[in-house]
């Protein structure tokens, strides 16, 4: 899998060295007031170990500190990034929870989209499973992106998926997969 996703609150130069290079980063933190400090250290690092950086929802942030890309999450429902996916090296991924949230990602111009849960989580009674993920990829003209209860034991379960890859919020950081 070549697309895998992780998602930090704050900027740990020892955490992310210690994962895989292929790990790309999103910054996600939706109470810190000032985030530009923050911004300002992870490109510097992420650039000096090539990696990509996404931040979440702050779509001038990401243009003013020419970061990777924007992560939209399920929430915002804007349509205001369509023309945004033309720009040079400048990537549009988003979260989905069903096939509405689906749809509207791909209307804000997308090319990725994590779908989720895709496995039971605590913080969700609801979850896709392997057969509701692959029906709505169907319906993605993006790619997609497992996010949500992956866990050591359902790791091999999404080459069961058209997964492109996977995102994680605590997995990644606890278990560094062996082969990604």
């Amino acid at each position: 899998m070549t697309n895998i996703y992780y998602f930090i609150e704050d900027f740990n130069s020892n955490e992310i060295l210690s994962l895989d290079k292929k790990i790309n980063i999103i910054f996600r933190n939706y109470k810190l007031k000032n985030k530009v400090p923050i911004i300002i250290k992870l490109k510097e690092f992420c650039k000096k170990n090539n990696r990509k950086l996404f931040i979440s929802n702050e779509l001038s942030l990401s243009l003013r500190f020419k970061l990777d890309g924007l992560y939209i999450p399920s929430f915002n429902t804007f349509l205001k990034y369509k023309n945004l996916s033309t720009q040079k090296d400048f990537k549009l991924i988003g979260s989905a929870h069903n096939k509405v949230e689906l749809r509207i990602k791909r209307n804000q111009g997308c090319e990725q989209i994590l779908l989720s849960p895709i496995f039971k989580t605590t913080k969700s009674k609801f979850f896709l499973g392997i057969n509701k993920f692959n029906l709505i990829d169907l319906e993605n003209n993006a790619s997609s992106i497992a996010l949500g209860g992956i866990n050591s034991s359902n790791l091999k379960k999404l080459k069961l998926t058209k997964s492109s890859g996977f995102a994680s919020i605590s997995w990644i950081k606890k278990n560094q997969p062996k082969k990604i």
